[in-house]
């Protein structure tokens, strides 16, 4: 039994995923190419994103960044509805990658849209200026090992983002995840975020304990040194 699994997880799924044929979507008037492995929610969930960005009445932000992207649901969406002027978009698995620049192919945006395979941002260039980050990371430390998509071990991915995001944030750049109450609070996060000279500046949707079922949230993050930009101000309860 046990031999069959490692073949059929192993070999004979890895190679159905290669022969099947990719999936398209129309998100903010844009053809997005995905398979449906690479997908963790951007395209149901992740589209929050636009309504809530849009409720905070945030301008059109020059530059935005898509971590851990995968086929880049959110951030396509978001430069489709046009609240960026040009974008750029990571993800450590090659496939993701392939999707994201067939995407760019599609819609013509070569001269807006750059594209990189990275392990968290240690592959971008370090001339890269972001105005708004986005991301749906892996939401589990003790969920779903071996899942790229969702399992975080230790939280280390987040860990090495919150750690090196800095140098990369223009000077009224905001970080925007979103996370799940399923796996996480906002208090998860916190020590983290102070120890990289981080601060939350937002945080929405969140709840004091880890939930039985998802309920996702938002939280915004910003460098120690800067101002908060008023669409990123804490809203009242």
């Amino acid at each position: 039994m046990g031999v069959l699994h490692r073949l059929e997880h192993g070999i004979v799924r890895p190679l159905l995923r290669r022969v099947r044929p990719a999936k398209r979507v129309v998100l903010g008037g844009l053809t997005i190419e995905y398979r449906s492995e690479l997908d963790g929610g951007g395209i149901e969930f992740g589209q929050d994103f636009i309504p809530f960005l849009r409720s905070r009445k945030m301008p059109k932000q020059p530059r935005l960044f898509e971590w851990c992207a995968g086929p880049a649901f959110i951030g396509f969406s978001a430069l489709g509805h046009g609240l960026c002027e040009t974008m750029c978009l990571a993800d450590i698995n090659p496939a993701a990658v392939a999707c994201c620049k067939t995407t760019v192919r599609l819609n013509h945006l070569e001269e807006r849209v750059s594209v990189y395979q990275s392990n968290n941002l240690r592959s971008i260039p370090k001339t890269e200026r972001w105005n708004l980050v986005v991301s749906n990371p892996p939401h589990f430390i003790d969920q779903y090992e071996g899942d790229i998509r969702a399992h975080d071990p230790d939280w280390a991915i987040h860990r090495e983002f919150f750690n090196t995001i800095g140098p990369f944030l223009a000077d009224d750049g905001v970080v925007v995840l979103q996370e799940n109450n399923r796996g996480s609070t906002v208090e998860t996060f916190r020590e983290m975020i102070d120890a990289a000279g981080l601060k939350i500046v937002f945080t929405q949707g969140d709840h004091e304990t880890l939930t039985p079922r998802s309920i996702f949230y938002f939280i915004g993050i910003m460098r120690k040194d800067v101002d908060v930009p008023d669409w990123a101000r804490q809203s009242e309860p």
